[in-house]
């Protein structure tokens, strides 16, 4: 896990340096710069895999033809080396330069043969050209700019920026973010002449010419290959054998490895193939946030399901008055709106990890999505918004000028049901690019790396590949995930309805931090509104969340988010 940057053109040492240090928290351990003919390179390394210096980037092939900045991990890079590697001359243990050399041997070719979470860029000095990939899902993030005929690329917006490249908001973006709660197409941002990479893709970069993107993974074609067993015991069975290997790859680490826990089904089976691969080993620490209110804390469910374990859990308390502080360093670090306190508590988690000298943490991200997990893919509507009945945007509050910038997203429909077409919209448009960033974010900040064991492409495709019975069946989502948890886990667990994640956010913009919200949102409808919002109608919506004739919160947290956002 590490952070990347480049500039195509008639680079300067001193803007790339800029670059790399507005996202110095995404690799503490190493920071380099490789110059050549109109490029260049730069990464801030974290070190997990092969913590020698000779597996710092920007690396280079044997013949200097080819050069490579990478963030990720490449969780099969010994079988690679071992497959296809044998006759080459590597210099270190890293997935770095098996990536490298892989990409030598076969090219673009090469990119089914991964299994991992990355974004990187190789650049060819023969043909002067960039290649620039990113995973399957996009759980790594890549963004890129054009000014004055030079492209930048980083992990981060805010890199960007330091490039000189001006922070214009996209307002076609921002209100659709206010009036249908959508966070873009997967190729835009919140700020116009950025755009990100979008998942499963990979681009070229030439010279004198826009960049040409191209779709590497298709989740239809990955489905379509899928041949399940008859049998629903053997299909629980063939299930459990993927994600136990899945599990496996991603305790490679040359640092410590923990996960996160809450008391959900899907962290609860994570749990389950730790201990089931590790069963003696007590030295794998579990963390959880919890925020001392019974009405949504998950500690006491966490605390049982873990008590037959030899794991040692790390409770974090996220206090009310952290907050303001954390909230405003959140906005800082997510460059674009983010999930509100939950992500803000899910941060602590790897701040007090990286103080324990915990590097790596694995969570249970990518469940719901493939095995239909949200209630919504059951009744009409088809929402996104989970926890809730009341409507979680006020699109009354904006100007009529700029609400009409909003325009209702459309998806593509691959499928020929429902139920598929809504879980690859949650993949690819709505909730994992948003989880994702969120998540990213949130672990870099304090330089530990997030692995997402169920979002491996084939433990994932698996799953939703299967027919609508085996995802939901007498009333429960998730029904072949919990005839796997039913082997090992307590009935009352496996069969509880999906709480989700949660923080006592409403409660607390009522309360301790009314005067805080207050003041965001005077400030987003005051000084910062360029004609987005009728303040009265603002203020309305405000006292309506105040009297408690809502019990959603999402709208208040936009409007905070924003002003936090439009100042920093």
């Amino acid at each position: 896990m590490c952070g990347i940057a480049g500039i195509i053109g008639e680079g300067h040492k001193e803007v790339l340096h800029q670059m790399l240090h507005a996202q110095r928290h995404r690799g503490p351990d190493n920071t380099s710069i490789w110059n050549g003919t109109n490029i260049a390179l730069g990464h801030n390394r974290l070190s997990i895999i092969d913590l020698s210096d000779a597996a710092n980037q920007p690396m280079h092939s044997s013949t200097g033809r080819f050069h490579i900045v990478f963030n990720g991990e490449i969780y099969n890079y010994k079988e690679l080396r071992q497959q296809y590697l044998t006759d080459t001359l590597l210099k270190t243990h890293s997935d770095t330069e098996v990536l490298l050399a892989l990409y030598e041997k076969k090219g673009i070719d090469m990119l089914p043969l991964l299994i991992g979470m990355f974004a990187f860029a190789i650049w060819d000095s023969v043909t002067e050209t960039l290649i620039a990939v990113r995973d399957r899902f996009g759980v790594k993030p890549f963004y890129y700019a054009k000014q004055d005929g030079q492209y930048f690329f980083a992990s981060e917006i805010k890199s960007i920026w330091q490039a000189g490249v001006t922070k214009q908001t996209n307002d076609e973006v921002w209100a659709g973010f206010f009036a249908h709660g959508m966070y873009g197409q997967p190729n835009q941002t919140f700020w116009q002449h950025i755009h990100a990479l979008p998942a499963g893709h990979y681009a070229v970069f030439e010279k004198g010419n826009e960049p040409k993107l191209h779709q590497w993974f298709r989740l239809e074609e990955e489905v379509q290959h899928i041949k399940h067993a008859q049998d629903e015991t053997e299909i629980v069975s063939n299930y459990s054998a993927l994600m136990n290997g899945a599990v496996a790859l991603r305790f490679r680490a040359d640092v410590p490895v923990g996960f996160n826990i809450s008391g959900g089904l899907d962290s609860s089976t994570l749990l389950n193939a730790i201990h089931n691969a590790y069963p003696e080993n007590d030295s794998i620490n579990a963390y959880t946030f919890y925020c001392n209110d019974e009405r949504y804390d998950e500690l006491p469910w966490v605390k049982q399901l873990i008590e037959h374990t030899r794991k040692p859990l790390h409770p974090v308390l996220l206090r009310v008055e952290e907050i303001p502080a954390l909230a405003h360093a959140m906005a800082i670090q997510q460059d674009e709106p983010y999930g509100g306190i939950p992500t803000i508590a899910y941060s602590q988690i790897f701040k007090q990890a990286r103080q324990e000298g915990v590097l790596v943490l694995l969570d249970g991200q990518g469940m719901d999505e493939a095995w239909g997990g949200y209630d919504y893919y059951y009744k009409s509507g088809g929402g996104i918004i989970q926890g809730s009945n009341a409507a979680p945007v006020l699109p009354a509050t904006l100007d009529g000028s700029f609400a009409s910038l909003a325009v209702a997203p459309q998806y593509k429909k691959p499928f020929d049901n429902d139920l598929q077409n809504l879980q690859y919209r949650d993949i690819f448009y709505t909730k994992f690019p948003r989880a994702l960033r969120f998540n990213d974010r949130a672990s870099m900040l304090y330089s530990t790396e997030l692995r997402e064991p169920f979002l491996d492409h084939r433990l994932l495709a698996y799953a939703f590949a299967l027919p609508k019975h085996m995802k939901f069946r007498d009333g429960n989502t998730k029904f072949g995930l919990r005839q796997l948890a039913m082997r090992s886990m307590q009935q009352q667990l496996v069969l509880a309805p999906k709480r989700p994640l949660q923080t006592p956010q409403r409660e607390w913009l009522r309360g301790p931090l009314r005067t805080w919200a207050h003041d965001h949102i005077a400030t987003l409808t005051g000084s910062l509104n360029n004609g987005w919002f009728n303040a009265k109608e603002v203020e309305k919506g405000w006292q309506h969340f105040l009297d408690e004739k809502t019990d959603n919160s999402f709208f208040v947290w936009q409007w905070i988010n924003a002003a936090m956002l439009l100042q920093a």
